[in-house]
């Protein structure tokens, strides 16, 4: 089998088309068609079905796809293993995280990294989805719930505190809950059920006030945890927000201080290749480093 095929049929069953599949392999539509189209004559089997919205796998595509994942996923490793061998410390570095903890937690703190490591390259991906690191979509990830998969590696990095919030503007306009069923007269924030959640069960708060939650005018929800917090800045409505967002936030008031509120659980992780790796190591150090403090 033409291991460039294989290569471009894997590129398309991701894309689910031969246009965007082209643009990340920067080759043209009609080039990434005829490669298929010769993939399949010498098979002698279709792999795809082609429908007015894209492309899906036939049963011999699935089979063929999956025997890719494992291939191209092994071809990674060893490339990953050869190059890491090297005990470089220059090189690309890809982290994964949850958007909201990226962007106010991470990002600000990457001046100081990109400072001390300024041949390290670094892409963060800020995403709630799962990045799958055995395919190398990420080198790391830093997650908020522990990963199941056995094939990583992962340390604990911390438990984050969260507590129930309002604007010093809400809560003059509206009041202030003295118990959580007070939290039936209110407005709150929290996430869309039909999304990636960033970590276990960010919606606790209107669970545990027994408050409906679909088709409630006085349940706002947004998929971001940044996106929250500024509209309980702005006098939106009460929510469980982490303690680093919020304390030095002056305009935010803690509520119901006796309830007690889940921490956040944050784990570094990543593939048992990259073990040996000095710009994994590098990094782990630098969060270890800057996470120790995070409630305080």
């Amino acid at each position: 089998m033409d291991w460039d095929k294989l290569r471009i049929f894997y590129a398309v069953a991701q894309a689910g088309s031969f246009t965007h599949a082209g643009k990340k392999l920067g080759l043209s539509q009609s080039a990434v068609s005829r490669q298929i189209s010769s993939l399949e004559e010498s098979l002698g089997s279709s792999l795809f079905h082609r429908h007015a919205r894209g492309l899906i796998l036939t049963e011999q595509g699935e089979i063929l796809n999956q025997t890719a994942i494992e291939i191209l996923s092994k071809l990674t490793k060893i490339e990953e293993t050869i190059l890491e061998s090297k005990n470089s410390t220059s090189g690309p570095l890809k982290i994964t995280l949850a958007s909201f903890f990226g962007s106010t937690w991470l990002a600000p703190k990457l001046k100081e990294f990109h400072e001390q490591h300024p041949d390290i390259d670094i892409t963060i991906l800020l995403d709630d989805k799962v990045y799958n690191l055995g395919m190398r979509e990420a080198h790391i990830a830093i997650r908020m719930h522990k990963p199941k998969n056995p094939d990583l590696i992962q340390r604990h990095l911390a438990n984050i505190d969260s507590y129930i919030c309002a604007s010093s503007e809400y809560i003059e306009k509206h009041g202030k809950p003295t118990n959580i069923s007070d939290l039936k007269n209110h407005t709150l924030i929290g996430y869309p059920e039909n999304v990636t959640m960033p970590f276990s069960n960010p919606n606790w708060l209107i669970d545990a006030a027994n408050i409906k939650y679909d088709n409630n005018p006085n349940v706002i929800k947004m998929n971001s945890m940044y996106a929250i917090h500024n509209a309980v800045t702005s006098g939106l409505g009460i929510a469980a927000l982490p303690k680093y967002l919020i304390q030095k936030n002056q305009n935010i008031k803690i509520l119901l201080k006796d309830v007690k509120c889940p921490q956040i659980e944050v784990f570094f992780v990543f593939s048992e290749e990259l073990k040996n790796s000095k710009r994994v190591t590098i990094f782990r150090d630098f969060i270890l480093k800057h996470i120790k403090d995070i409630n305080n």
